[in-house]
């Protein structure tokens, strides 16, 4: 399957990871909702039994693998999430998982986390693309089935399924914000809303230390090669990707940027208001939504908190922290 996904995958992922991932939460915070002039609902993917998103994805993905490509491994990179939910899924069908990290500025509890899953996990390079391109490198020389974090219609179809679960409990949602690192989730979020709910915008954010997917949105190029500096390891991609960037052209409605330290401020108001906890991917939707204020005023707004996997003494950190 090289063609990206349709609305039809969505629906046939959805059946797929039932009986292993039940429906996350969506809840409504009202002191968010006030504070922000919208009713704003939180869609809890924090709560996924690897603390995001990403595994919807793998599951659906891993479980359609034929024997022969579960027996020669599965290889990929990752910051974290995505290579916790390949592990998850490894586990789950019977597959070893292979997870290059970059070696520098790791979110630790991600990698352990792997680890406790059953990955093996090699560290290499300064930033996630480097370690993309040695697993790339290793795949074809060793033989692994390659898992590509973007370019991979299976992923793309599995996340997609969080948007059905939006429509199951706001069908008149106007609003849904996702994160973007390498564009999996709001792609999902397009395939799995659009197609019977047209008129839903899903806007896209990410972080201004990182805006290589926002370029290319706004350029409608690919050859666009930026700085990774964010502290949001999930949104932390120095180039965009093909087969996401196409639907993300021509399905997502806004592309914004956030800074880091508005993502710092928004994780204080996601524990403050919602008593939830959300790394900076999963707290970029609410820094966009505070951009966005005047805009979503009155609607009915979703942020996607699309992982709650953040390093304890970070956490504290960020806790610390005063707003301005």
């Amino acid at each position: 399957m090289n063609h990206p996904p349709t609305y039809a995958d969505v629906l046939s992922a959805r059946e797929l990871i039932a009986p292993y991932l039940p429906p996350t939460p969506l809840v409504k915070s009202e002191s968010l909702s006030q504070w922000l002039g919208c009713e704003y609902y939180i869609k809890c993917e924090n709560l996924q039994p690897v603390g995001a998103f990403k595994v919807r994805g793998g599951v659906n993905l891993v479980g359609r693998l034929s024997e022969d490509e579960k027996a020669a491994g599965i290889i990929s990179a990752s910051t974290g999430n995505h290579g916790q939910s390949m592990a998850l899924a490894g586990r789950l069908f019977g597959a070893p998982v292979i997870i290059y990290a970059p070696a520098e500025r790791v979110n630790e509890r991600k990698l352990a986390a792997m680890r406790e899953l059953g990955a093996e996990v090699r560290l290499h390079g300064r930033d996630f693309d480097e370690a993309r391109v040695e697993v790339e490198r290793v795949a074809l020389a060793e033989g692994f089935r390659y898992v590509h974090s973007a370019n991979e219609p299976h992923l793309i179809a599995g996340v997609g399924t969080m948007g059905l679960e939006i429509l199951d409990k706001l069908p008149d949602v106007d609003v849904i914000i996702g994160p973007v690192g390498g564009g999996s989730g709001v792609c999902g979020l397009c395939l799995g809303v659009k197609e019977t709910h047209p008129d839903v915008a899903v806007i896209g954010v990410q972080s201004k230390q990182a805006p290589a997917a926002f370029r290319a949105w706004k350029e409608r190029r690919l050859d666009i090669v930026d700085d990774a500096d964010t502290t949001c390891e999930g949104l932390a991609t120095r180039v965009p990707f093909a087969m996401t960037m196409s639907m993300m052209w021509d399905q997502l409605d806004d592309f914004v940027l956030v800074d880091d330290s508005d993502v710092d401020r928004a994780i204080r108001l996601l524990a403050q208001h919602a008593r939830l906890v959300a790394e900076g991917a999963g707290a970029a939707t609410l820094a966009a939504a505070v951009l966005l204020r005047e805009r979503l005023s009155g609607k009915k707004v979703v942020g996607v908190l699309s992982g709650g996997n953040v390093p304890l003494n970070r956490y504290a950190e960020i806790l610390a922290g005063a707003d301005g």
